[in-house]
Parts: structure tokens; sequence; C-alpha cells
């Protein structure tokens, strides 16, 4: 269970400095303010269908498998966030994040969900949350840094794929079967 805490902190978290983080890339290029803020719900209008849709994902994938989709998309974003230099660009990058945005959360949560037991769930989705807002203070604050060493926050987009190849790595270090067996048991044995 740890090992998949740590691996969600490590991609999920950097996701939200990409969003987080997206009208500040916007602004030094000078996208004008009416296109950063109109953008921003293009995200969520494309996020609804996609997350029907990824829902399905699981099936043929796995639940876990799936999961790596999001964090494959997020560095394809950082690495076009790089390049952006007009506000179409900033359009499209906001459309692929509301490609992937719900089905990262979602999956994340549904696998955490099957490998907690029953008897202490309201335990380890609190210390699920908490401890994500505590990890969300690393990605901004990456992001700051490496754009006051650069001068540019070009190069900071570009140093948060690190910690989506990182998060993917830990991943594969979990064992879903395990997880889902353990809970089983503590299920098993409240009862």
């Amino acid at each position: 269970m740890t090992k998949f805490i740590v691996a969600l902190w490590r991609h999920n978290d950097r996701i939200g400095t990409i969003i987080e983080m997206a009208t500040i890339c916007g602004a030094e290029i000078r996208i004008g303010q009416t296109h950063l803020i109109a953008a921003l719900p293009l995200t969520q209008f494309v996020g609804i269908p996609f997350s029907l849709l990824f829902a399905r994902l699981p099936k043929p994938l796995g639940t876990k498998r799936s999961i790596y989709v999001a964090p494959g998309v997020y560095t394809l974003i950082s690495i076009a966030g790089y390049f952006m230099t007009c506000a179409w660009q900033f359009w499209a990058l906001a459309g692929m994040v509301g490609l992937v945005q719900g089905e990262s959360q979602t999956l994340s949560r549904s696998l955490f969900g099957v490998m907690v037991p029953k008897a202490k769930s309201a335990e380890f989705f609190g210390f699920y949350d908490v401890s994500s807002k505590f990890a969300g203070i690393v990605g901004p604050a990456v992001f700051a840094l490496v754009g006051q060493i650069a001068g540019t926050s070009r190069l900071s987009i570009i140093s948060l794929i690190v910690f989506f190849v990182v998060g993917g790595l830990h991943l594969t270090r979990v064992d879903e079967s395990e997880g889902m067996r353990v809970a089983r048991e503590q299920n098993a044995a409240m009862i």
C-alpha cells in the first residue's frame, strides 16, 4: 500500500502542478488573459466524455495498466508545453489535459479502494487525502525552483517529466493482487 501511495504522490500531484502552472507558462509567452482563462474550462468539457470512455479501459487492460496512460499523456503535454509559442497551442494542450484529467484520479482511487480493508477505509482514505495535499507542495516548489534557476518556466515544465517517469517506475513495483489479498483477509478477519 505504501508503494502505491508514493507512486501516486509522484505522478498525480505533478499532474496538479501542470494544471495549476499552465497559465504562468502561457502568460510568459504572452498569450492573452482571455485565452488563458477561457481554455481552462475546456479541460472540464473534454474531460466529461473521456472520463466515461476511460471507465471502460480497465476491462481489457486492467486498472494498474490503465493508470499508466495519464502520466504518458502528461509527459507528451510537458514536452509540447516546452515548445508552445501561441494561443492555439495552449488551447490544444488544455484539450489534451481534459483527455486524461479524470482518468488518472478516478482509476487511482479505484485501485486504492480495492486494496484497502473496508473496516479501515476511513483511515486509509483520510491519510491518502491529507498526504496528497502535502505532496502537492513538491510539484509547484520544483516548478518554481527550476524556473528561478533557468529564468524561464519552459524548463520547469520539462522537469516535471522526471516525476512522471519515477512515479511510473514506482507503480511497477506495486503488487495489486497482493494488496487485494491482504484487504480480503483483513475484511474476513473483521467479520
